[in-house]
């Protein structure tokens, strides 16, 4: 098991089709009279691009090997610069602040022998068992995806999403934002001098998981030149985003692909630009570990 296993949570990763009805997430209601695609996507950019800060709860459920792992993490982040705290219900916490400590995230694993890390955040320890490094908590990448990378002409999967009516989640009135994608597949791809897994990941808008599980690859160093992957075309068959109808922020993020649930997130409590001290973001706060 990882050091900080499923500590994080996406920024942007995205999700499925049909939504599991739980308790406090309720069916989908008609569309509000008003709203529109092109605006709540334009005001789910605009509410993520302008953070200052967040504070929420994540309960993720991700697709590992063919098993599905869960997790219920605290999360606060500073932005400009990006600054992030985590700590997982089983006591480990992870600290990573823009230029300090080498750039490596300091990282307390509440396991023998007790003492903290210095551990890259791109490296092997920190990415095993983890969609997402701890540089994309947060809902940054959700922006990306639907905006789309410069490198990749086809906007077809981004095109795809639609607002398709209201609902609930915890209690809280929410958009839906969804997207069905029957055109997803892998395709092949020659990486050329130097690439690396998040270069390839943003030319197609797939995310990074995938293509090392698929290929042997590793986030932290090049892949050889001229190796044939086998890459998504997409994030998923379908992507499912419910956005609070007050923070224009996502609470629910759900995505499905070729194999079926590839990942869940559940953002609770969320408090948006609400200050948070400074000394919250160095290892000596009087709450951490560290």
């Amino acid at each position: 098991m990882p050091l900080y296993h499923r500590l994080l949570v996406p920024a942007a990763s995205l999700l499925a089709a049909t939504i599991i009805f739980r308790p406090g997430t309720a069916p989908a209601a008609p569309p509000t009279e008003g709203m529109t695609t092109e605006r709540l996507v334009s005001q789910l950019r605009v509410a993520i691009d302008n953070l200052k800060t967040l504070r929420c709860t994540v309960h993720a459920q991700e697709r590992l090997g063919g098993k599905y792992t869960q997790a219920n993490s605290t999360m606060k982040l500073g932005y400009a610069p990006l600054q992030i705290f985590l700590r997982n219900k089983k006591g480990v916490e992870v600290l990573w602040v823009t230029g300090q400590n080498d750039g490596d995230a300091w990282v307390y694993p509440n396991s023998f022998p007790y003492v903290t890390l210095s551990l890259d955040p791109n490296g092997m320890l920190m990415r095993r068992g983890q969609h997402h490094s701890v540089l994309d908590a947060g809902y940054g990448m959700i922006a990306d995806i639907l905006r789309g990378s410069a490198q990749r002409p086809d906007k077809s999967y981004e095109r795809s999403f639609r607002y398709t009516g209201d609902t609930t989640i915890a209690g809280r009135p929410c958009y839906q934002l969804s997207s069905d994608f029957p055109k997803f597949r892998y395709v092949s791809y020659t990486a050329g001098k130097g690439e690396t897994v998040a270069q390839v990941a943003d030319k197609f808008g797939c995310g990074e998981y995938r293509i090392m599980e698929k290929n042997g690859v590793a986030a932290d160093a090049p892949i050889p030149t001229g190796k044939v992957l086998q890459v998504p075309n997409s994030y998923g068959t379908s992507t499912l985003i419910c956005v609070d109808k007050k923070l224009y922020l996502p609470l629910l993020i759900r995505a499905e692909d070729d194999k079926g649930l590839f990942e869940e997130f559940k953002f609770l409590d969320v408090e948006a630009n609400q200050p948070i001290p400074a000394q919250e973001f160095t290892k000596e706060f009087k709450d951490y570990n560290l």
